[in-house]
C-alpha cells in the first residue's frame, strides 16, 4: 500500500525536475521570446487583435506541432543517461517517462501561453470580443503540444538510434502539416462527383493539425477559407455538439499516444 502511494509521488518529483531543467534552457528561453517578439510586432503592424489571432494562426498550427516534436525527441535522447540511473532505482517505469513527458509539456505550454498572452493583455485583450478567439488559439496549442510531445517519446522510445529518432519524428510532422493535406486535397477533387461530406469530416478528425484549424477557421467565421467543404464545416464544427465532439478526439490523441508511453516503457528492455 505503501509502494502505491509512493508512485504518484515520485511522477510529480520528476515532472518538477524535468519542468525545472528545461526552464534552465536557453532553447525554452528563445521559443518564449520568439512569441513575446511576434505577439508585439503582430499587434504594432495590425492594431486589431481579430486580425493578429488570424496571423497567429497560420504560424501557431505549424510551428507548435514542430517545436513539440523536436523538445520531445531532443529531451528524452539528451536525459538518457540520467534516466538509465532513474531505471536502476525502485520507481516504476511509467512514472519515470510520464513525468518527463508532462514536464515538457508544462515547460512548452508556459512559454506559449506567456509570450503570446503578455502582450496581448497589455494591448487591452480583456477589453476585446477578440479575447475568446484568443482563448481557442492558446487551447489548440496546448493540445497540439501535448500531442506533438506525446508522439516524439513514442518514437524515441522505439529507435535507440538518436538519428532515425530524429528522422522519424521530422517526417510525422512532415506528413500531418503538409503531406496529408495534399493527399486529402487529391482524394476530395478525384471522388468530388461522390458524396464527401462524412469523409471530409472523418478525415479532418484523422489529423490533429487540421482538426485544429478547423476550429479556428470556424471560431473566427472565416470558413469561406475551407473552399467547397466549408459549408458541412460549418454545420457540423460550427455547432455545440461539433465543437464536443472536436474536443473529443483532440483529447484521444493526447490520450492514445500516453498509454502507449505507458505500454512501451513496460515492455521495453533498456
Amino acid at each position: 500500500m505503501r509502494l502505491r502511494q509512493y508512485y504518484p509521488i515520485t511522477m510529480l518529483k520528476i515532472l518538477k525536475y524535468s519542468f525545472y531543467d528545461l526552464m534552465r534552457s536557453r532553447w525554452s528561453y528563445v521559443y518564449f521570446a520568439f512569441y513575446l517578439l511576434l505577439g508585439t510586432v503582430l499587434l504594432f503592424l495590425n492594431n486589431d487583435l481579430s486580425k493578429a489571432v488570424i496571423t497567429l494562426m497560420n504560424v501557431i498550427i505549424v510551428l507548435v506541432p514542430l517545436i513539440g516534436t523536436i523538445f520531445g525527441v531532443m529531451y528524452y535522447y539528451n536525459s538518457k543517461e540520467f534516466t538509465e540511473l532513474l531505471l536502476a532505482q525502485p520507481l516504476k517505469r511509467s512514472s519515470i517517462f510520464l513525468g518527463q513527458y508532462l514536464g515538457v509539456v508544462l515547460s512548452l505550454t508556459m512559454s506559449l501561453i506567456l509570450g503570446l498572452g503578455i502582450p496581448f493583455v497589455f494591448y487591452g485583450l480583456f477589453e476585446s470580443s477578440a479575447i475568446w478567439d484568443f482563448s481557442l488559439l492558446l487551447i489548440t496549442g496546448a493540445f497540439l503540444t501535448l500531442i506533438f510531445t506525446a508522439l516524439a517519446f513514442n518514437i524515441a522510445l522505439s529507435n535507440e538510434n538518436k538519428i532515425k529518432g530524429f528522422g522519424y519524428a521530422i517526417l510525422l510532422w512532415l506528413f500531418l502539416a503538409v503531406i496529408y493535406d495534399g493527399l486529402f486535397l487529391m482524394t476530395l477533387i478525384m471522388f468530388e462527383d461522390y458524396p464527401l461530406d462524412k469523409v471530409s469530416l472523418f478525415g479532418t478528425m484523422l489529423n490533429p493539425i487540421d482538426l485544429s484549424r478547423t476550429l479556428i477557421l470556424l471560431k473566427l467565421d472565416i470558413s469561406a477559407l475551407l473552399g467547397y467543404t466549408g459549408a458541412v464545416f460549418k454545420q457540423f464544427f460550427g455547432t455545440s455538439f461539433g465543437l464536443i465532439v472536436s474536443f473529443v478526439m483532440l483529447t484521444v490523441w493526447v490520450v492514445m499516444p500516453v498509454l502507449r508511453i505507458v505500454f512501451k516503457s513496460k515492455n521495453k528492455d533498456f
